[in-house]
């Protein structure tokens, strides 16, 4: 009688340990997921914003930009045909 309550507690703590560890794994899985999700968030702001100064990077260099700031900002023109001195050496 005594070996089979030893037996039953014995087996009564095996189960209380597996069960434990059943919820400290999903418990785990869960932090790992959240983790995983909010990398996952960064690492897609990061593209976006990538997108965003790609976009930027391709308005900002575009043939003619500078002949309209200069034009705009700097009240500068085109040379006139006979303004235009050739310099030798």
């Amino acid at each position: 009688m005594n070996a089979l309550r030893v037996t039953i507690v014995g087996l009564v703590m095996v189960n209380l340990t597996t069960a434990l560890s059943i919820v400290y794994s999903k418990h785990q899985s869960r932090m790992q997921f959240r983790d995983m999700r909010t990398v996952q968030k960064a690492i897609d702001d990061a593209n976006i914003e990538w997108g965003r100064l790609q976009i930027e990077e391709s308005t900002l260099a575009r043939y003619g930009r500078i002949e309209d700031l200069a034009t705009r900002k700097l009240n500068m023109r085109l040379p006139e045909h006979h303004e235009i001195k050739m310099v030798f050496k």
